[in-house]
């Protein structure tokens, strides 16, 4: 059984990974042609001016190849069509959608004004609560628990406004890390490796699959996105795999992993966070500027070297999620 999962999980990589390669090769000259390039702040660096016009949107490269080989191989039998899967394919689909008219509103204005921050919340608080109503169909606990501490609270109702705090939160997380070549895509990465352990060892296979999946993709799509980046991700690529990882900490019971499986998302999350209260505070800058990647580069860091680093300390927290997603 262990070697059968083995050999189909590295078959979904290997999909994944070559749709998303053999689909960046159309999508790039599309977006290119159409002018769907990324509207660069100009509070950045001299370096990140040169990115203007770099196509965006890039995240559809590894969402379809995603989407369209899970209903492939659940009309081809090749793995069931549970609840959890229903469930991380609303969430993801979902989200895809709020990220591309995100981005697709800053292409239209040029600039990366989007959706408003109240337009943005509504749509996921919407999101949210189907959700919940499918999650709660599909016969989900409302039970929070922590093994380790032989802590287990009933939230009842109150586990769906739960659910729609870690959504959001997770989503957006990424979607503020996603600030350099490759940063996003990496961090992912990694934390995908972690929670597909963490759903095979729970016994939740297919959600396993769909997670292995789209680690493949998104490994094809950073083939184009690593430094210099040729495409984005845009806000139609982080939020999506960032409500996935949300998501997948719920169906697998494993909330808290999330803090440790995606520190890195949280961190620099964390950054924005104190800089807005410091200036609301003290009237003045914590940071030099964030998110924290930007704060480094201000500081005289290399973006690569600043991806590198994130990379590897995402690498080890990701290692430290399984050891307690598994274990505690």
């Amino acid at each position: 059984m262990g070697i059968l999962l083995i050999t189909k999980s590295v078959l979904l990589i290997m999909v994944g990974f070559l749709s998303a390669i053999f689909l960046s090769f159309i999508l790039i000259p599309i977006l290119k042609k159409k002018k769907l390039g990324q509207n660069i702040s100009s509070y950045l660096s001299k370096e990140h001016s040169q990115k203007q016009g770099i196509p965006t949107m890039g995240g559809l490269i590894f969402i379809i190849p995603t989407i369209v080989i899970t209903l492939a191989l659940i009309f081809l039998g090749k793995i069931k069509l549970t609840s959890d899967l229903i469930i991380i394919l609303i969430t993801f689909l979902s989200y895809a959608l709020i990220g591309g008219i995100d981005d697709y509103l800053s292409l239209k204005k040029k600039n990366n004004e989007g959706l408003t921050t109240i337009s943005k919340f509504t749509l996921q608080f919407i999101v949210g609560v189907i959700l919940f109503y499918f999650y709660l169909q599909a016969g989900g606990t409302t039970i929070f628990q922590i093994s380790a501490l032989g802590i287990k609270i009933n939230l009842g109702w109150l586990y769906g406004p739960f659910i729609l705090l870690i959504l959001v939160g997770s989503s957006n997380a990424v979607n503020i890390t996603d600030g350099l070549d490759g940063l996003a895509g990496s961090l992912s990465v990694v934390a995908f490796i972690a929670y597909a352990l963490i759903a095979m060892v729970v016994g939740k296979i297919e959600l396993a699959f769909f997670i292995i999946l789209l680690f493949g993709s998104i490994l094809g799509f950073l083939v184009f996105n690593v430094y210099p980046a040729k495409i984005f991700m845009g806000d139609v690529g982080s939020l999506s795999i960032g409500a996935v990882m949300g998501m997948v900490a719920i169906l697998t019971h494993k909330e808290l992993t999330l803090l440790v499986v995606a520190g890195v998302f949280v961190v620099e999350t964390l950054s924005v966070i104190l800089q807005n209260f410091w200036m609301y505070v003290f009237h003045k800058k914590l940071f030099l500027m964030t998110p924290l990647h930007h704060n480094l580069e201000k500081k005289g860091w290399k973006e690569p070297d600043i991806v590198k680093l994130f990379f590897v300390i995402g690498f080890i927290l990701s290692m430290a999620g399984i050891y307690y997603g598994v274990w505690l």
